[in-house]
């Protein structure tokens, strides 16, 4: 009769294999996938330029086109100089 005894599970041995053992495992895979998301992303990924302009870590400087085209000196020289009033 002993034997029979022995072998059959209590309730909390039960509930820690139904339960309690599958949620440590996921929480633990969880973790591992986590810390190995931080350290990509503090060592890699912040690097990389398509990361930092999608979660937009890095500010683009707004530069003017530079004046290539013959007419766009010709502009720039017209509204450089002030216009004096003939009289």
């Amino acid at each position: 009769m002993e034997s029979s005894s022995s072998s059959s599970l209590s309730i909390w041995e039960f509930i820690v294999i139904i339960f309690l053992r599958p949620l440590l495992a996921i929480a633990f895979v969880l973790s591992l996938i986590t810390l190995g998301w931080l350290l990509a992303w503090k060592m890699v990924l912040v690097h990389v330029p398509l990361v930092q302009e999608v979660f937009g870590l890095k500010k683009k400087p707004i530069r003017s086109k530079p004046q290539t085209g013959r007419l766009s000196k010709i502009y720039s020289q017209i509204h450089s100089t002030p216009i004096s009033p003939s009289t």
